[in-house]
């Protein structure tokens, strides 16, 4: 049973100007992420990974309902790619859904797309 579907996209260049803000790569990225981040070579290609998982954050509190705030901050969600290169969300509270995440790049915006399962059929 479908319980959220979240959609956000942002344009690179408004993150592009904040790739050198430590504050808020940090506020935005975990130390995991931030570890990927870092090891990127080129501004563009961290402003591109930086508005993307930006973008699925967002697009992942708004699948949940919450949105980013009290309930729910940044530092909760974190995004990791597998062997194969597919973007894994988790976050850190426990939870029993299946979370699907695609994220999209082109010349000038990042996408995200997020579908919460709950395989119990309860909802949420």
């Amino acid at each position: 049973m479908i319980v959220g579907t979240g959609l956000d996209l942002i344009e690179i260049d408004r993150i592009a100007r904040l790739v050198h803000n430590k504050k808020f790569v940090s506020r935005i990225l975990t130390a995991s992420e931030k570890a990927v981040f870092d090891g990127l070579a080129k501004d563009r290609r961290r402003a591109e990974f930086l508005a993307g998982r930006f973008a699925a954050k967002e697009a992942y509190a708004k699948a949940r309902g919450t949105g980013i705030g009290a309930g729910l901050s940044w530092q909760d969600i974190e995004i990791l790619s597998d062997a194969a290169g597919r973007p894994r969300l988790k976050e850190r509270r426990p939870t029993q859904d299946i979370v699907h995440l695609t994220i999209t790049h082109a010349k000038d915006y990042a996408a995200a797309v997020v579908v919460i399962e709950s395989l119990s059929g309860s909802g949420a």
